[in-house]
């Protein structure tokens, strides 16, 4: 495998170089994203720049976030959840791209491919009636000898072992989120590993974990107070505890965030 250069900045937040290109998934490049604030510091401005692309998963504010995106510059190639492109040009961005599950697209050299997922699209979330309502994604990308899936935020779903066909080298995995405990249409470290069984790729690395938090729910005294420190830190672990559990083929590269992402040889566990 031409392995990818990978970087987990936070959140769903990754920087993916490969095939000639610098992509970069959901990025949240701030302190805070409405009640919620960081918890770890924000990676240097370094790791976001050059960005080619933009994939953003779905609408939620935490995966399509404005102020994150005029960071990057408002001329930055963005690709979207079809439905999507006519909202966010609106918003001052004009160079933006819509894509469905199954649908294909090439930028140079890479080939970007939706792949369903298994959530509310929705920009304020599935109770609300305000903004656009589109499907979510996650994506595969392909080029340079490698294959990267970005899973996005999903649930399970049976379609999920077709992408066992397609070889996936690393498999970016939500293994739980910002709050005590998860809504529907998410993984936690016992479904992500049910994931991996089905895609089986070759790595497997966490994210959308150890980033946010509502704020004070880390530091006033309260019942969630130890629950939610542990979740900032334990979901990962646990997470490759089940895939290994498991006995599966899939090596799984802990990487905490803001950090680059070393993926294990075949003699090195998982950190």
């Amino acid at each position: 495998m031409a392995s990818p250069e990978l970087h987990f900045l936070g959140h769903s937040t990754v920087r993916v170089e490969m095939a000639g290109r610098t992509v970069l998934t959901d990025p949240l490049l701030t302190t805070t994203v409405g009640l919620l604030r960081r918890v770890v510091p924000l990676p240097d401005a370094a790791t976001w720049a050059g960005v080619d692309l933009v994939l953003i998963s779905h609408l939620h504010g935490d995966h399509l976030h404005l102020p994150s995106l005029r960071t990057l510059g408002t001329g930055t190639r963005i690709l979207v959840p079809r439905g999507a492109g006519h909202w966010l040009r609106g918003r001052g961005f004009p160079d933006v791209g819509e894509l469905s599950a199954g649908e294909t697209i090439s930028d140079g050299d890479l080939r970007i491919t939706g792949v369903r997922a298994e959530h509310s699209g929705h920009r304020w979330g599935p109770r609300s009636t305000h903004g656009p309502a589109t499907e979510s994604l996650g994506f595969l990308l392909e080029g340079g000898g490698a294959s990267v899936y970005a899973c996005g935020d999903t649930g399970l779903f049976d379609g999920m072992a077709v992408l066992g066909e397609r070889a996936v080298d690393v498999a970016l995995v939500p293994v739980w989120g910002w709050g005590p405990s998860l809504g529907p249409g998410h993984l936690d470290p016992v479904s992500a590993a049910e994931a991996v069984a089905r895609v089986r790729p070759r790595f497997a690395v966490p994210v959308h974990w150890g980033t946010l938090a509502v704020a004070g729910m880390t530091s006033v005294p309260s019942p969630l107070r130890a629950r939610m420190r542990r979740l900032l830190v334990d979901p990962p672990r646990s997470f490759a505890t089940e895939v290994a559990a498991r006995g599966l083929g899939t090596l799984v590269a802990i990487t905490e965030p803001g950090r680059r992402v070393v993926l294990p040889g075949p003699t090195t566990a998982a950190a």
